[in-house]
């Protein structure tokens, strides 16, 4: 067979999305491109390897072998070019690290810094994505690690999941709103979504995860304007622009400066905690498993 390494990362995208359509846009491919591609990976292989749906793909018995072995190519691939970082004194290359919002924001600052500065060649490359993105792509092995909030579904992926911090989401509301004045003591999430919202800006993982769920409820948040900090929703909040949803840590470190009154979601998934995700130990680089250990990781 002559498939090559993005062959193999295009059919894990399509097999982990269940669909040739998502599958070519993670790959960051045209759907045509994808399609034809898919077609000469199977006249290659020789065999059918994805059955064609109504919904989308399911893979043959023998897509199942590929996407099997595809999965340890390129885990040995991210092997091998981190051992070849590591020859000289100390570790060398680049790092990348998944993250949520939070993680990114509140978390891993204080954490990672001592660590990077014991390792003056080594480069992290940081990188924020939703904690469904992470967790498929550790369990597809384009991802080594990263920190996910444990609300995310992980049924079938094999994945180690480590909690680290409490991170549950609360309603941040001025003083004059109603929920504030009746004495509310927490609140239900479907309650509030006729509400006017100060939300995070677009692309942000923390907001894409609400607004995923205002979706699921059937309904869109109505944002009256976004802002690009967690400080920046605390401000126009306190000053009755509108309510927000954030972390309890971070809102209760911007109430002193931002007067605001804190509602606790009932939400099953608003009760999160951040937690490390890897899949196989074993077969994580040595400067992946340094930093896990020194995040508190215990295998």
């Amino acid at each position: 067979m002559r498939l090559d390494l993005s062959d193999l990362r295009l059919f894990l995208c399509v097999v982990d999305a269940g669909s040739i359509t998502q599958g070519a846009a993670r790959a960051h491919l045209a759907l045509a491109s994808a399609s034809e591609r898919l077609r000469s990976i199977e006249e290659d292989a020789g065999v059918q390897l994805l059955e064609r749906r109504p919904r989308g793909v399911v893979t043959t018995e023998a897509g199942e072998a590929l996407a099997h072995h595809a999965r340890r190519i390129l885990q040995q691939q991210e092997l091998l070019r981190s051992e070849l970082s590591d020859f000289a004194k100390g570790s060398r290359g680049t790092l990348v690290f998944y993250a949520s919002t939070v993680a990114l924001t509140e978390y891993l600052p204080r954490q990672l810094a001592p660590w990077l500065a014991t390792k003056p060649r080594l480069r992290v490359d940081l990188k924020e994505r939703t904690s469904t993105e992470i967790s498929h792509g550790i369990s597809s092995g384009l991802i080594e690690a990263g920190i996910v909030s444990d609300v995310v579904q992980t049924q079938g992926l094999d994945l180690q999941l480590q909690p680290l911090v409490r991170d549950h989401l609360v309603l941040i509301a001025p003083a004059t709103h109603h929920l504030v004045q009746e004495g509310r003591k927490s609140v239900a999430f479907n309650e509030l979504l006729g509400e006017q919202f100060v939300g995070l800006a677009s692309g942000n993982a923390l907001q894409e995860h609400i607004a995923e769920h205002a979706s699921r409820a059937g309904r869109d948040i109505a944002l009256r304007i976004r802002m690009k900090t967690f400080e920046g929703v605390c401000e126009m909040v306190s000053h009755g622009i509108g309510v927000g949803i954030l972390p309890i840590g971070v809102a209760r470190r911007y109430k002193r400066q931002h007067p605001c009154q804190i509602i606790p979601l009932t939400d099953a998934w608003a009760q999160r905690h951040l937690c490390l995700c890897w899949r196989d130990w074993s077969q994580l680089s040595a400067p992946m498993r340094s930093l896990l250990t020194h995040l508190g990781a215990m295998p």
